[in-house]
């Protein structure tokens, strides 16, 4: 069987979990080429990518005039674009740019729209809302597949406002088959509190949520001398604008930047107890819907996850029985489960238990499951 070429339109080129899928795609044996903006200048991608410039966090309008610059930076490369057999686009803004390069090149290559997040701005009923759900809706007709990582996305928004236009396909936030994470803990490994007796609370990935930021803010001064909090990632600025200074007043808070997915996953979650899966950045949309790359790495290093009832999060825990999930107010279940974890450990022990007895498959993307859905997508575009 030949190998599939893609041409990967992705956000931001230095972004963990867009490694993490280029991963998967190679772990296939899938040829990727790159075509991604940038959200930092010293980035270097492990994959052949044609650079389309540089956006910022949360800045809508120019990331709106990136896909018009960056479908012509696309253009220069088209001896690269003719060359796939197939063009992947996460997320509109990227769909909307690697449609403008097949314009301009006049190409016919097929196109599969992978939506991981649902923006607060498509759930909006003005003008605005509406018109950013005709241009998803004009781009998802012409596309061959949707890529979601939760069943909730396709109930919540695509089958709500798009019904029949689509081929859906769930591929969960899993980590990569062929990724070098290291070996699962033993049950042993967590028997005692981390740090010096401390009990370790972690916040990792894409730290976008200022009400979480907020509760793990007031967590830290409740229990100054018995709990730390470790923050690993990339902040948003503009969803939290003062984020170190707060951080920097706390002794039991500290922040390590960026990491490498998966390098640096061992390292961070052999060193905590717990970590922390709530979003409300879109709160009653997007945050209720998804399920993060937390609870997928966390539960294959047997780290418990913590995630407020009544999202996708929670009933993945609760399903698989395997961490905690607490009722509003937050602000006083938070810290009472903190207190009684702390106080007794026996059912934290129990929960890592659960995690290291679910099959490896639960965390980690089998082996061919992205060229799969890749070959499904291709044959049901030729069957059409």
């Amino acid at each position: 069987m030949a190998m599939t070429k893609v041409a990967f339109f992705g956000h931001d080129a230095g972004d963990a979990a867009i490694r993490r899928r280029v991963q998967a795609m190679q772990d296939d044996g899938v040829s990727v080429t790159g075509f991604m903006m940038r959200r930092k200048d010293d980035v270097a991608a492990d994959w052949d990518n044609v650079d389309l410039g540089k956006t910022r966090d949360g800045a809508f309008v120019q990331r709106v005039l990136r896909i018009f610059s960056g479908a012509r930076v696309a253009t220069r490369s088209k001896e690269k674009l003719a060359a796939v057999d197939v063009i992947y686009a996460r997320n509109l803004d990227m769909l909307a740019c690697a449609f403008l390069a097949k314009r301009h090149t006049k190409l016919d290559t097929p196109v599969i729209y992978e939506s991981l997040d649902v923006h607060r701005l498509l759930t909006r009923e003005d003008f605005i809302g509406k018109a950013l759900r005709w241009v998803e809706k004009s781009l998802l007709r012409r596309t061959i597949g949707l890529v979601v990582s939760s069943p909730a996305f396709l109930a919540n928004h695509f089958e709500k406002h798009y019904p029949g236009l689509y081929t859906p396909f769930l591929i969960e936030n899993r980590l990569a088959a062929g990724s070098d994470f290291g070996p699962r803990p033993a049950v042993e490994h967590g028997d005692a509190p981390k740090d010096d007796g401390r009990f370790v609370l972690g916040w990792v990935g894409n730290l976008r949520c200022e009400r979480s930021f907020g509760l793990l803010c007031d967590l830290a001064d409740q229990f100054p001398d018995t709990l730390e909090i470790r923050l690993h990632g990339q902040p948003a600025r503009n969803e939290i604008p003062v984020f170190e200074p707060k951080i920097d007043a706390r002794p039991n808070m500290t922040f390590a930047g960026r990491y490498r997915s998966p390098e640096d996953l061992s390292t961070i979650y052999d060193g905590l107890d717990m970590v922390w899966a709530g979003d409300f950045m879109e709160a009653g949309y997007n945050s209720v819907w998804l399920l993060p790359n937390r609870i997928y790495e966390g539960g294959y290093f047997a780290t418990p996850a913590i995630a407020p009832k009544e999202t996708e999060t929670a009933a993945w825990i609760e399903q698989k029985a395997c961490g905690f999930t607490i009722s509003e107010p937050l602000s006083e279940t938070l810290p009472n489960l903190i207190a009684a974890v702390m106080h007794d450990r026996s059912g934290l022990e129990s929960y890592r238990k659960r995690l290291l007895e679910l099959p490896n498959e639960v965390f980690i993307q089998p082996k061919g499951f992205f060229s799969e859905v890749l070959a499904r997508a291709l044959a049901g575009a030729r069957s059409r």
